[in-house]
């Protein structure tokens, strides 16, 4: 398995922002208005990411002493944090064509300018999860062996 690279997540987010942002043109006055806080469930699992790693990391870091780390919670976290960050990625790209639609559309429609916090928190707490679903993917990774240095460096 390898790391998610931004070639992983990018073409996510454009495919949803197109496909939405067509969407919300054909169909944005027949939607209800956005909750402020909608995107905020993406902030909460970004911050358990971040807590989980730092667990994590720590575990991964001193494998000689304290209990050691199991493989299974190694691939467990990596599985969540693949999970999240492509999720991240479709999000984002989801909050991007809402605001793509509602920011121009502001000055005419006073439903599109009490949607864009909703859109701007969204926006931010996808960013901010792929963020953490990147960091707790880097913790994953275990620390290089002094010996496997010292070997390739001759």
């Amino acid at each position: 398995m390898r790391f998610t690279k931004a070639s992983d997540l990018v073409p996510a987010g454009l495919v949803t922002a197109v496909a939405l942002y067509l969407f919300i043109r054909l169909l944005y006055g027949e939607l209800p208005p956005l909750p402020t806080f909608a995107g905020v469930t993406l902030l909460v699992l970004a911050v358990v990411e971040v807590v989980f790693g730092y667990v994590l990391r720590g575990r991964v870091r001193r494998t000689s002493s304290g209990r050691p780390l199991q493989p299974i919670t190694a691939a467990r976290a990596l599985a969540l944090a693949k999970a999240s960050s492509l999720l991240g990625a479709i999000m984002l790209g989801a909050w991007a064509a809402v605001l793509a639609y509602v920011v121009p559309e502001s000055a005419r429609v006073e439903a599109a300018r009490s949607d864009i916090p909703s859109a701007v928190i969204g926006a931010v707490s996808a960013a901010v999860l792929i963020a953490a679903a990147l960091w707790l993917e880097s913790c994953c990774r275990a620390p290089r062996d002094p010996d496997d240095q010292r070997r390739d460096a001759v």
